[in-house]
């Protein structure tokens, strides 16, 4: 297992940076890297080659460039050759570095609890500090370089940068208030506050999700085995709980800690010592297996714990977003709120002062993937759960994807299927503020629509589209389990926890939590039907037809009579297709939206619109052919 580079030291000159602990601790990572690699071609006819350079990079140290850098004097003959020789080889390190190393570059900040420094003066420090470090490698290297006379020639700098993967600010774990049970989990320091290296693509173990995330008859996490130094724990503030997350340093884990920083906010400080956070999660435990991935509802403690195992056909970005959106899902049913997993969009709708016709102004998302809904008055609101998008790249245009560069964190870019990205889509201040749901469509990513007729079908009644939202029926991508082009079913286009199976069974290990959930349905879907009644929310579905390219019941000849004349553009005209429907949806909803408050003069109205459906059946391939109508950004 390769190790990953934490750097604590503070250095500000080349000569500090090489006697640091950091610098030595890296180019033994290195080493052994390198020696590995050498070694599998021992039993080879270059065996003698071989263990001749292993006992060259064995005898390379710190000292080594350090006396380079030191020399009094330009240096020459003997002297010269050697520190070329040590040059090229640190100069390796460098590369691998950039590309393919794990590194985390931490500052402890006890100081915004004891003296009430304020949270974004840290993130200005720990942003400089990775800053400088990244010009301090690049200078030092520079200067390796020209001493051992390889400097020549065209200086490549354009591009060149050497920030840490991740740098962070951290606080002692001793402050965060856990209960005594998990009194190792204490000693882990938390991050408060990150910058890290956007524009990185990591490789997984595996690359789809294969074990679901259950509910547990046993509380996973052993304390008395959990080594709080092999871990990072990161708080995320996830709807209205706060869910603290651990991940071990394990090569395969550790590069999941960038995108769920991509993809979560961070908890607010006061959230996690002046109160008990809501939910622990424990990332690639190396003591657990198979019987051990799940959650559990530790009551005695009042705290929702879950956990994944530390084995390689875990190690995918979706074993760390699916069971923390998981437990935000499990205390929403606990405290009453319906979780819905959808794409939910609050559009402002504007009146032009001349002709009163709508037109959308603006558009801000309030959940890419999951969010939850609340009465509050009788009036359904709601809130989402993450500020970044876990992007499915097979049915983005080129256009598109190149939008997302520079911001992104991917993972298995070169798999075939299923490649992802996490890239920031809203702000923290959308997803935490309610808005009032106007209207709640189930997607169907798989019915061929014919040319003229409406995607949106909002004309049916709330019981008819409640059997919709129930069979949660969709075709497969073939990210999960399900063959590609098969109807998958999962009750409520399974809102994680699953809690019936494709016949409607209820699931064991679920029973409590799906009658709590049934009760909660009850109670909103007698509310939306009230307000169906009285016209102040639309209730039905949204035809997408993402999938219906590869669904197997789409004959060609049914495709050409829906306007296709290729199975292959049928995810981009499709979603388009739906996307100028749902426009005219919000412009309608707007209209009527207006009337009924009784004022022509107003000039702004929002519509809030969730969609509800699993992986691929829309909700991100619609808001971006939808943004390719509505952009107000020059690209």
């Amino acid at each position: 297992m390769e190790e990953i580079l934490e750097i604590r030291d503070g250095c500000s000159t080349p000569v500090q940076l090489l006697k640091s602990k950091a610098f030595a601790q890296y180019l033994d990572i290195y080493k052994k890297q390198f020696i590995k690699e050498l070694k599998n071609r021992e039993n080879t006819d270059l065996k003698e080659d071989v263990l001749h350079k292993i006992e060259y990079i064995e005898s390379i140290g710190p000292e080594a460039y350090i006396s380079i850098i030191e020399a009094a004097t330009p240096l020459s003959g003997d002297e010269l050759r050697d520190a070329r020789d040590s040059v090229k080889f640190i100069d390796g390190a460098f590369h691998h570095y950039r590309t393919k190393s794990y590194t985390r570059l931490v500052r402890l900040h006890n100081e915004i609890l004891e003296n009430g420094i304020d949270a974004e003066e840290i993130k200005d420090k720990v942003s400089t500090k990775a800053d400088k470090l990244s010009e301090l490698i690049i200078e030092t290297r520079r200067i390796l370089l020209i001493r051992a006379g390889l400097g020549e020639g065209v200086r490549r700098t354009q591009g060149l940068e050497c920030h840490p993967n991740v740098a962070v600010g951290e606080i002692s774990g001793h402050y965060v208030n856990l209960p005594g049970d998990y009194s190792n989990l204490n000693q882990v320091p938390v991050t408060t506050a990150a910058d890290m290296r956007t524009g990185v693509y990591y490789t997984t173990h595996a690359n789809k999700r294969a074990f679901p995330f259950f509910a547990l008859d046993h509380n996973p996490v052993k304390n008395d085995s959990f080594k709080p130094e092999e871990y990072v724990a990161i708080p995320f503030e996830i709807g209205a709980w706060n869910i603290l997350c651990y991940i071990h340093k394990t090569r395969g884990y550790i590069e999941i800690e960038p995108g769920l920083l991509n993809l979560f906010p961070f908890s607010k400080i006061d959230n996690i010592t002046k109160k008990q956070p809501d939910g622990i999660f424990v990332l690639g435990c190396p003591n657990s297996d198979m019987k051990d991935l799940g959650y559990y509802h530790d009551k005695e403690n009042d705290i929702l714990v879950g956990l994944i195992p530390g084995l390689d056909e875990c190690q995918y970005f979706g074993y760390g977003k699916k069971p923390m959106l998981t437990l935000h899902n499990v205390l929403c049913i606990l405290k009453g709120d319906l979780p819905l997993h959808c794409g939910a969009t609050r559009y402002v709708v504007r009146f032009d002062e001349k002709t009163n016709e709508p037109y959308i102004f603006d558009s801000f998302i309030k959940a890419d993937d999951m969010g939850r809904a609340t009465l509050e008055n009788n009036v359904p609101y709601f809130y989402g759960t993450e500020t970044g998008a876990f992007c499915c790249l097979d049915g983005f245009s080129e256009h598109a994807k190149m939008q997302m560069e520079g911001r992104e964190i991917g993972y298995n870019k070169h798999s075939g299927t299923n490649a992802r990205q996490i890239v920031p889509v809203t702000e923290y201040s959308e997803i935490s503020t309610g808005s009032e749901l106007d209207i709640l469509l189930y997607l169907n990513n798989y019915k061929l629509m014919a040319p003229g007729e409406d995607c949106m079908k909002t004309d049916m009644t709330p019981d008819d589209a409640l059997e919709h939202f129930r069979s949660g029926a969709r075709v497969a991508a073939g990210s999960t389990q399900t063959h590609r082009g098969d109807v998958e079913i999962s009750y409520w286009a399974n809102p994680f926890p699953l809690l019936k199976d494709k016949d409607w069974k209820v699931l064991p290990e679920h029973a409590d939590m799906c009658e709590k959930f049934e009760e909660i349905e009850t109670k909103f879907w007698n509310n939306f039907k009230s307000r169906v009644k009285e016209g102040k929310m639309q209730i039905g579905l949204a035809h997408s037809m993402l999938m219906a390219g590869v669904y197997k019941e789409s004959s060609d000849e049914l495709l050409e009579k829906c306007g296709f004349d290729s199975r292959e553009l049928v995810e981009h005209h499709g979603p388009e297709r739906a996307a100028h429907d749902m426009i005219k949806l919000i412009k309608n909803t707007a209209v009527h939206k207006r009337k009924l408050l009784g004022d022509d003069s107003i000039k702004e109205v929002d519509v809030t619109i969730a969609t509800i459906g699993d992986s691929r059946t829309g909700k991100s391939e619609m808001a971006e052919k939808m943004e390719g109508v509505l952009n107000m950004s020059l690209t």
